[in-house]
């Protein structure tokens, strides 16, 4: 079975084609000012206008049209009540319209089941969207544990634990505009780290599976005030970010003993952050999984579809 797979996330443009032979992601990185840390909602929206219909063109020169079963998007954040972007509407616009002309049906599922799928299928672990299990959504904007459990051909995804304020994202992002680097800086942060030798790091405060990382933000700017390298204070940043999702991930376990832990989402793809939870034999996507992806929504469509 052939589908079609779009989603339109605040940072990233993507469509996805998955048959059993073939898997092809395209997607583009919405353009952020220089020193800014992120995107109002209406620029996102005209980002996604502007990209979608390159990135169909360019997925359709390497896809065959036919045979096309069904078309999958993304069409809010989360699968619960009052979850809402407008960003998200772009991708349902241009689903709908490709779903009708091909007179397919049309699969609605949200970003995070997305996230949680691609991670699944990037590792090879698609047996784990029949079992409960546990998963982390870690990126821009969201730093959840879930409780991860069949829904049909679908997932529900109960957040159990996470952080209570800013997210993993969010504090990266913003000590990566401390040290001047371009937004998003997740991958920047993680190459600096890597120079990094110390080892302090900030006690984060873990209470059923919860922590707050708004005072970390402050500990990142006392800590780069005092040393003032670049290579230490991303370092310190994220071992605090580590400590903190290990802490939680250590009481989910206990919590949900037996099930298996999913990493998806862009900080997912940390280096640090996958050394520092392996002692948990966690499951990891391939980095191209971990991002802002329409491949997971691709996946799903093609489950449900089938039945």
């Amino acid at each position: 079975m052939s589908v079609i797979g779009i989603d339109t996330s605040n940072y990233t443009t993507s469509i996805a084609f998955l048959s059993e032979s073939t898997a092809e992601n395209c997607s583009k990185l919405l353009p952020v000012k220089e020193g800014e840390l992120g995107l109002r909602q209406s620029d996102a929206v005209f980002s996604h206008i502007k990209s979608l219909p390159e990135l169909s063109g360019r997925l359709f020169s390497r896809a065959s049209r036919e045979g096309i079963s069904a078309v999958g998007v993304s069409t809010r954040p989360r699968a619960v009540e009052g979850s809402y972007m407008p960003c998200f509407l772009v991708g349902y616009s241009h689903a709908k319209l490709l779903a009708d002309s091909l007179g397919v049906p049309l699969v609605e599922v949200s970003h995070q089941q997305g996230h949680v799928a691609a991670a699944l299928w990037g590792a090879k672990r698609m047996e784990l969207m029949d079992q409960p299990h546990l998963a982390w959504h870690l990126s821009g904007g969201t730093t959840e544990l879930l409780l991860v459990e069949p829904q049909g051909r679908n997932v529900s995804c109960t957040r159990v634990g996470g952080t209570s304020d800013i997210s993993a994202g969010q504090l990266i992002d913003r000590t990566g505009q401390l040290l001047g680097l371009s937004f998003p800086a997740g991958k920047y942060l993680d190459e600096l780290s890597r120079e990094a030798s110390g080892t302090e790091v900030f006690p984060v405060k873990c209470r059923e599976m919860t922590f707050s990382l708004s005072g970390i933000q402050n500990q990142v700017q006392q800590f780069h005030s005092t040393h003032g390298q670049p290579a230490e204070t991303a370092g310190y940043a994220l071992r605090c970010v580590c400590r903190a999702v290990c802490r939680a991930t250590e009481q989910a376990m206990e919590r949900y003993p037996g099930l298996t832990v999913v990493f998806s989402g862009g900080v997912a793809s940390n280096a640090m952050l996958r050394r520092a939870v392996e002692r948990y034999s966690p499951v990891f996507a391939p980095a191209q999984y971990s991002t802002d992806n329409a491949m997971g929504v691709a996946v799903l469509t093609q489950r449900i579809a089938e039945g």
